[in-house]
């Protein structure tokens, strides 16, 4: 997921040296959502690896 938000960047990048902002704009907003969400699942899967790590008894 973060292939993505980085390719979203780069789109992003180069349609605003292009000179389309609406392109650059939505490709800007993808970006900043995939990487919002690789950071949520990147926290959940370390709090589920800290957890699962700890036996009850």
């Amino acid at each position: 997921m973060l292939g993505w938000a980085l390719t979203f960047f780069i789109l992003a990048l180069v349609a605003a040296v292009l000179g389309f902002g609406g392109i650059a704009g939505a490709a800007a907003g993808i970006a900043q959502i995939l990487f919002f969400v690789f950071l949520v699942l990147l926290i959940v899967s370390f709090v589920a690896r800290a957890l699962r790590g700890r036996s009850i008894s």
